[in-house]
């Protein structure tokens, strides 16, 4: 699984015009969620540059470009203020660790070969936590676009300290930021197809913010080290260890749902298929190397893939192209980096922020069932105001039994017990006439489709008419998939019919059926000879049952 992928040839045209348009695009991005994260702008760009690298090199998704994403940077914000407010001086060491520790359990989730179970979850909840990170990020620029130092304090610190954070507006920034947001949502659609609207923004505001505005009067990015990235040693303290392990499954598992998404759309635009295990070594990879030189955590992100794919890039060298434009850009260009207002970074990350927010979910809750719709929002503020684990954890727990309650309403109308022939039943001409034969004192439990845990009241529903009859039937021939809460219950049934001194028949042709209700009963009296192969075998046992203690009954009178 830890192969390093070919960088062949064949399409070298397309893979360099995909990797540098797709440099163009993770530029701008990079040195927001930088900002945005406080780790500094080369945080975000060495995350876009190592991430990017090793993600391309070992990952199983050929087209896939991997960075700094909007997701990944509100969870990395929320870990730097925690273990920095915990411990000022290693604080910042220990956030880098946690991006570490998350690659490490990438590598092990791609190792187990979960790639394919990532997200198979509720797309309620998915929808809920997306746009609640969407919602953070927005509202988490509200200071640096008005002008002034974010007042800790997370989302809550920010609307606390909104009437006066709104009272000291800078209006000099707070122009440049609306000016860049009109260019990110109004730049023409002819101008998107050479240039992407971020970086005209970028350049076309920063020029005007050194023009217009005095260079001090505006917040900037500042000194940035063009020099190689410093290696970071891992650093924890035990009494901390707990919450950076929690902080970096999270972040590893976002990041995993993240990139599997990319890479689904990355495969139905190149029709390809990627390979989801591979993709998470390659991600884990990119993410440990990026924590060991001061970056961020990144994941696959939707942009840059869709922009690498629609500019021609085919293969793993359009992601090593883009590391090389980025890297050639960072250490060529820093000194105009430095001079890119914050604010313009500020409406940048609201833009991605807005386009993170599920507007089709949104715009059609009206119309989804009540349950997804309180789902997704209940996720959304939970996201927004408690924690993302648990609001994914809320989320789940919430979505899966309902779930669960409605497949159980369904699969319960396929327990059904009957002593006469019933035209839904899927009996045969001579199956048919066995149960007429019986004359109602056969009693026939058929089940069918998925028999699951919830199913099991409607066993025990039917049982009380058992004592009514002197052969009891439990047909799972068409049963799909029998689970141990079921089988427990179903053995419960058959028991008891026993202790009746009922004749009881078990009908089942699949052999792990039969081997689990057997496995799972401690008591002997079930054996295998209550098992038939067939509907007609049971029929046929329990009317020569019937006939036997007919028989026994008249000799005996």
């Amino acid at each position: 699984m830890l192969k390093l992928n070919a960088l062949g040839k064949s399409n070298l045209r397309g893979d360099v015009l995909g990797g540098l348009t797709a440099a163009v695009v993770s530029l701008p991005l990079a040195l927001t969620f930088g900002v945005a994260s406080g780790a500094g702008a080369e945080a975000g760009l060495y995350g876009a540059i190592l991430i990017g690298l090793f993600a391309s090199l070992f990952g199983g998704t050929s087209t896939l470009i991997s960075e700094p994403t909007g997701p990944m940077t509100v969870v990395m914000t929320a870990v730097i203020s925690t273990l920095i407010a915990a411990n000022p001086e290693k604080g910042l060491a220990m956030a880098f660790t946690v991006v570490m520790m998350a690659g490490c359990f990438q590598i092990v989730f791609g190792f187990l070969k979960l790639g394919k179970y990532i997200t198979l979850m509720p797309y309620s909840v998915v929808s809920g936590f997306m746009s609640g990170i969407g919602v953070i990020l927005i509202l988490m620029q509200l200071a640096p676009a008005l002008g002034q130092s974010s007042p800790g304090g997370g989302v809550v610190g920010t609307l606390v300290n909104l009437p006066e954070l709104v009272m000291n507006i800078q209006l000099g920034e707070f122009l440049l930021f609306v000016v860049t947001l009109q260019l990110l949502f109004f730049t023409p659609e002819k101008v998107k197809k050479y240039v992407p609207p971020q970086l005209v923004a970028l350049v076309f505001v920063s020029i005007l913010s050194v023009i217009v505005f005095d260079f001090a009067q505006i917040q900037r990015i500042g000194e940035i080290d063009a020099s190689l990235p410093s290696f970071v040693m891992p650093h924890f303290t035990h009494a901390e260890l707990s919450i950076m392990l929690v902080e970096a499954m999270v972040l590893g598992m976002l990041g995993c749902i993240d990139s599997m998404l990319t890479s689904v759309i990355a495969d139905n635009l190149t029709r390809s298929e990627h390979d989801s295990n591979k993709e998470l070594v390659g991600q884990g990879l990119g993410n440990i190397m990026s924590g060991l030189f001061g970056g961020l955590p990144g994941a696959g992100a939707t942009m840059g893939t869709v922009v690498n794919i629609q500019s021609g890039g085919r293969t793993a060298l359009s992601g090593v192209i883009r590391v090389i434009a980025l890297a050639i850009a960072v250490f060529g260009a820093a000194s105009l980096i430095e001079n890119i207002p914050l604010a313009v970074l500020a409406a940048i990350a609201v833009k991605v922020g807005m386009d993170i927010l599920d507007w089709s979910f949104i715009k059609r809750a009206h119309r989804v069932s009540r349950h997804s719709t309180l789902i997704m929002y209940t996720v959304l503020l939970l996201t927004v105001f408690v924690d993302l684990i648990v609001a994914v954890g809320i989320g789940v727990f919430v979505a899966n039994i309902i779930i669960i309650q409605k497949l159980s309403m369904v699969e319960a109308q396929k327990v059904r017990a009957m002593s006469d022939v019933d035209d839904e039943l899927p009996l045969d001409d001579e199956q048919r006439e066995l149960l007429n034969k019986a004359d109602g004192r056969v009693l026939l439990f058929y089940l069918s489709g998925a028999m699951i845990f919830g199913v099991s009241k409607a066993i025990a529903r039917e049982r009380q008419d058992i004592a009514h009859h002197d052969a009891v039937i439990f047909d799972l021939s068409d049963v799909s998939f029998l689970d141990d809460t079921m089988a427990l219950s179903i053995e419960n049934v058959v028991l008891e019919a026993l202790d009746m001194g009922k004749h009881v028949s078990i009908v089942t042709s699949q052999e792990e059926a039969q081997e689990k209700l057997l496995k799972l009963c401690m008591d002997s009296r079930l054996t295998r000879e209550h098992f038939a192969d067939s509907r007609t075998v049971a029929l046929q046992r329990a009317t020569k049952h019937i006939d036997e203690s007919q028989v026994l009954m008249y000799s005996g009178a």
